[in-house]
């Protein structure tokens, strides 16, 4: 253990964050002054020179990195994953956004203790035999981030994507995993059938195959109306793989779905994924 003034960047050639936000902020930025950071935190989010990335669905939007180091006179940069609950519902909008035109989703999470962190935690006390039906913080931040991961990249800054979310994000007493469910409405006509055939695609198609963590299939789609469960759900793909199930037409839209969705927060949606996302920028030869 060292204090963070005894690290000699010059031994280093990138640096994993995973510290509570308000101190992120200074340990980041002195880092990336240097050295790349890859974080967890949210301290960096939502500056407009910063992506949120998750490997797989918005890697053309590390080219905005480069913009980052030129703004701020850096040799590294910053670069965040989301919140852990955007994670989930940006990886199962991607498709439908691209190919359907999703306008409008309304998710309720249901979400782990695990995800509430070490400080101020979860009671136990609040949690057992409970529902906590309230979050702070966390519904605008799957509001903003899940907009900006499905924005494009344009003139140097993202346009976030033209869709309207809308969340209720509660905890549960599971240990590990959040499960979402989701309502979608697209401009253009999808079922459940073609929806499953675009995930399978985009399966095939999935930028970050083939790398040391990335799962055999990025989605799981099932149709057995049980799926997905926390506990099957969490070593599916070493916790890398977002399953979707429930996936059924929904009589609320003209045209749109409903499904539940499983992604494993501190696997995907936070430390594996960090893991993922800096293979990912190797690739790009970003590091």
């Amino acid at each position: 253990v060292k204090k963070i003034d005894e690290i000699n960047v010059a031994e280093l050639d990138l640096v994993f964050s995973a510290v509570e936000s308000n101190a992120a902020r200074d340990i980041e930025t002195k880092f990336a002054k240097d050295i790349p950071v890859i974080s967890t935190s949210s301290a960096y989010r939502y500056e407009d020179d910063v992506p949120i990335l998750i490997p797989g669905i918005n890697d053309e939007q590390a080219e905005l990195l480069e913009v980052q180091k030129k703004n701020r006179g850096w040799k590294g940069w910053v670069a965040p994953l989301p919140n852990c609950t955007t994670t989930g519902l940006a990886i199962t909008m991607k498709p439908l956004y691209e190919k359907y035109g999703a306008k409008k989703v309304m998710m309720t999470s249901m979400q782990a203790i695990s995800g509430g962190g070490r400080s101020p935690g979860v009671s136990a006390m609040d949690v057992t035999d409970n529902i906590i039906p309230y979050i702070p913080k966390e519904e605008n931040k799957v509001r903003i981030e899940t907009k900006k991961i499905l924005g494009k990249l344009k003139d140097g800054k993202i346009e976030p994507a033209d869709i309207r979310v809308s969340c209720t994000c509660t905890r549960v007493p599971v240990i590990d995993g959040h499960t979402e469910s989701v309502f979608v409405e697209t401009e253009k006509e999808v079922d459940p059938k073609n929806a499953k055939e675009t995930y399978e695609q985009y399966n095939k198609e999935i930028s970050v195959a083939g790398l040391p963590s990335a799962p055999k299939d990025y989605y799981a789609v099932h149709e057995d109306p049980t799926r997905p469960q926390p506990r099957i759900e969490r070593q599916v793909g070493g916790g890398m793989t977002t399953t979707i199930g429930r996936l059924e037409k929904e009589e609320l839209f003209d045209h749109g779905l409903k499904y539940m969705l499983f992604s494993h927060n501190k696997k995907m949606g936070s430390a594996k994924g960090a893991v993922l996302l800096a293979e990912m920028l190797y690739k790009k030869d970003k590091i």
